[in-house]
Formats: structure tokens, sequence, C-alpha cells
């Protein structure tokens, strides 16, 4: 065993380390918010790891191109799919508002309601 494999194995232990964080996170934390930083963060992070083992392993144009373009496409999707779950799950009143530090969400949603109710003019 040379030290390229031992650098690819601690690649993947260290990633494997930041997918079980992740799933305990989700696990662990008490709301919905907590728990889709919980879910994005180390799950993204773990798969960069992942995909750098990947291209270390097998440093050809082909998997480089496939490894760019899962990463984009994980960078693009991931931050846009935890947003929407958040702001669906605190319109569903999943949300525990007495964790929040500062909640600009529900003072937007309050003023946009006021806009729109012809009764309260």
């Amino acid at each position: 065993m040379n030290a390229a494999e031992l650098g690819i194995g601690a690649l993947i232990l260290l990633s494997g380390f930041l997918s079980m964080a992740a799933g305990i996170g989700v696990l662990r934390f008490p709301d919905v918010l907590t728990r889709l930083h919980a879910a994005t963060k180390p799950q993204v992070l773990g798969l960069a790891v992942v995909l750098l083992t990947i291209v270390l392993r097998v440093p050809t144009w082909g998997v480089l191109s496939t490894v760019v373009l899962i990463m984009t496409f994980q960078l693009l999707t991931q931050p846009m799919t935890a947003h929407m779950l958040g702001r669906a799950a605190y319109r569903s009143d999943h949300v525990r508002r007495d964790l929040l530090i500062e909640d600009d969400l529900g003072r937007d949603i309050a003023e946009h309601e006021e806009e729109d109710d012809p009764a309260a003019r």
C-alpha cells in the first residue's frame, strides 16, 4: 500500500464522517430549519470529498468532466432545495419560531398581507 492509496482511504473516511454527521444532525436537531442546515452543509462537503477521491484515483478527462458536472449541479440545486423546503415549512407552521433570532420572512409576509387586504386600508 503506497501513500496515494492511504490518502485516498483517508479522504473516503472523511467523506463518510461528513455524511454521518449530516445524518446525525437530521435526527438530533429540534426543528426543520436546523435539520436542513445539518443535511445540506456536511452532505455537500462529503460529496465533494468523494468526488475529489474519484478524480485522484482515476485521473482522466472523462472522469474530471463528469465530477465537475455532478458538483456543479449539486451546488446549484442543494441551496435552492433547502430554501424552498424551509419556506414551505415556515408557511405550514413546522418551524419553532422561539428558536428564530430574527424573523424576516414573517415580517415580509405580514407586510404583503396588509398590502393585499383592501379592508386594512
